[in-house]
């Protein structure tokens, strides 16, 4: 007789545990993101692997969802990354001023890395805003909340000290005079 329902997921689970505990594709301590979690691995088991999150609860997945689904590990090969970070400028800014601005501060922070090198990228004509990413690698991917706020927080204030305005969304309202016809009630209509 076949395996049913729950026989069959132990199963599957046991030889997707046996999968990543050979080929190694998830290791203890690597950062992963799957089945909606994202955190560090904490245990890799026969049949389930432990993820610890950010907030320090601890997720429990089954491993062939591990070796079935998308998985992403941010520090399986390297630890290294490259963080984007977008920024919207007011129509009109100083362009060449808000890239001066932008390599300024990811050339002088210590723990972005000088090669490859920070870039601008001019991504858009925004509804409300001149939108540029500002590119940078960090060679410890664990430090990226760290690292992404100190740049947030040194772009805010650069922009605050030179003049140039980071703008909210924006809608313009055109309101026309004249008579509106009122329109007929939906039981006048039968």
């Amino acid at each position: 007789e076949g395996l049913v329902g729950s026989e069959m997921c132990i199963r599957d689970s046991f030889v997707s545990g046996l999968i990543l505990l050979v080929e190694r594709p998830i290791k203890v301590g690597d950062w992963i993101e799957a089945g909606g979690t994202s955190g560090i691995v904490k245990k890799i088991s026969v049949r389930a692997t432990e993820i610890e999150t950010f907030q320090k609860q601890s997720v429990i997945l089954p491993n062939s969802e591990l070796i079935n689904s998308l998985v992403s590990n941010w520090t399986h090969k390297y630890r290294g990354g490259r963080i984007d970070i977008p920024i919207g400028v007011a129509y009109g800014s100083d362009l060449g001023k808000v890239r001066e601005i932008l390599m300024g501060i990811a050339t002088e922070h210590k723990m972005i890395l000088k090669n490859p090198e920070p870039f601008v990228y001019f991504k858009n004509f925004g509804d409300s805003s001149l939108d540029f990413e500002l590119r940078f690698h960090i060679s410890d991917i664990m430090k990226l909340p760290v690292i992404s706020t100190d740049v947030r927080f040194a772009i805010v204030e650069a922009l605050r000290n030179n003049g140039i305005e980071i703008p909210f969304p924006q809608r313009d309202l055109h309101i026309k005079s004249g008579s509106l016809a009122a329109a007929p009630a939906a039981d006048a209509v039968a």
